[in-house]
């Protein structure tokens, strides 16, 4: 059975969709059976695995409204073993749309459950929002993992966060669990990544990941090509973090 992690923060610019496709990629390298699911209007995970985003015509717009299925929306990439559910600018206007339906939190959940048995990995790239996209995704889940720029202003939000986990592990989704905090844009030369580095790990311990994704040209290089780093440049700081990154999430879910 697959297991299917959301991947959130609130904040922008934190690297949610950095960590979304090059995780996903990674796995895949690493021979996992990946679906990445976009769910954030931006769509930069779909463009990211070099996807038109004008030319989606079935994405999760579609899946949330249930005009499609989850194996109709699925599209094939460039990396091996990676699909994703791709994204367009349309799903701005689900929040409001699912207001009124009943159950709204479930529309994912009940979308891709069926999916399981079909990867090893599913993957959601949450919007930067506390909205209805990602309660669906979380509600979707089985665990988050929560990205923290390692930056003045990291911790920030991140107790609103917790409180939004706490809040779903108590009315829609009991066994949602916390995959994991991990550290991004970190930059060895700056005292303050270091303090970040040591304030995080010393409030959340056991619950920080041992990678941590250090700051590197390539990493943002890639996605104006279409590509993930792994095939953008597989030797570079960038490939080697997500695919130790992987390595641990794997080993972690034994």
């Amino acid at each position: 059975m697959g297991k299917i992690i959301a991947i959130a923060n609130q904040k922008g610019g934190v690297g949610k969709t950095t960590t979304s496709v090059n995780l996903a990629a990674s796995l895949g390298v690493l021979e996992k059976k990946v679906l990445l699911i976009d769910a954030d209007p931006q769509a930069n995970a779909t463009s990211g695995l070099g996807i038109e985003v004008e030319n989606v015509e079935m994405g999760t717009y579609q899946l949330l409204e249930h005009t499609v299925s989850a194996k109709e929306a699925i599209v094939s990439t460039n990396s091996p073993n990676l699909d994703v559910i791709p994204s367009h600018i349309d799903l701005v206007a689900i929040e409001i749309e699912l207001v009124d339906k009943e159950q709204r939190e479930y529309m994912l959940k009940n979308a891709i459950d069926g999916l399981r048995s079909e990867y090893d990995f599913i993957l959601i790239d949450c919007a930067p929002s506390l909205g209805l996209l990602t309660l669906n995704a979380l509600t979707a889940a089985d665990s988050v993992i929560i990205p923290i720029q390692c930056e003045y202003f990291a911790l920030e939000g991140l107790g609103k966060l917790l409180n939004t986990v706490k809040s779903v592990q108590k009315i829609h989704n009991e066994n949602l669990d916390i995959e994991g905090l991990l550290l991004t844009m970190y930059d060895s030369r700056l005292r303050l990544s270091n303090q970040v580095v040591d304030e995080v790990k010393k409030h959340f311990d056991e619950m920080v990941f041992k990678t941590i994704i250090q700051r590197n040209v390539r990493l943002s290089e890639a996605p104006s090509y279409g590509e993930s780093i792994i095939s953008y440049d597989a030797s570079s700081k960038g490939a080697n973090n997500y695919l130790s990154l992987a390595q641990e999430l794997i080993e972690k879910n034994g």
